[in-house]
């Protein structure tokens, strides 16, 4: 009884039934460093200009030698398209890269200062910002939210007022 070979027993068994959960979702990868995004970019810039050169002088040679030859044309071609794509495409990662690090706009006074980051008051105009009302502590002077009862700083009791 001859043998049948590994191969030929595979093909006749039935395809496995495919699972019916759902894949999870592939992650993705996080953006290269813009760093080496330029990096790539300046290099692929430099073989761009190399292959557009050697390209001229290809057709330039066939031209002299009156033997001109489509085919090589059209290959060397495609590869200054094939890079122009990567190109195109670096650049647009390195947009995206770059308006990513970037954070928000600081956020502006009515004076049309900055205002920092943490701060209750306006270094510019001394308004207080934010969506409580700050006053200071009549002991140490650290800015505290009006309805605060003691002081963070101190951890005195602030004195309310009585209208």
């Amino acid at each position: 009884m001859a043998r049948m070979s590994f191969l030929s027993r595979r093909r006749s068994e039935p395809p496995a039934p495919e699972p019916t959960e759902a894949a999870p979702a592939p992650h993705r990868r996080p953006l290269p460093p813009p760093a080496r995004l330029r990096r790539e970019r300046r290099t692929l810039l430099r073989v761009r200009e190399e292959r557009i050169r050697d390209l001229g002088g290809l057709v330039l040679e066939m031209y002299r030698r009156q033997g001109f030859r489509q085919d090589l044309v059209d290959e060397q071609c495609a590869e200054l398209v094939s890079l122009e794509d990567r190109l195109h495409e670096l650049d647009s990662l390195l947009a995206v890269s770059v308006s990513a690090r970037h954070a928000a706009p600081a956020a502006r006074c009515e004076c049309g200062a900055p205002v920092l980051w943490g701060s209750h008051f306006c270094a510019n105009c001394g308004r207080p910002h934010g969506d409580r009302p700050v006053v200071a502590c009549a002991s140490c002077g650290a800015a505290i939210p009006a309805d605060a009862k003691f002081c963070a700083s101190c951890g005195r009791p602030v004195a309310t007022a009585e209208p």
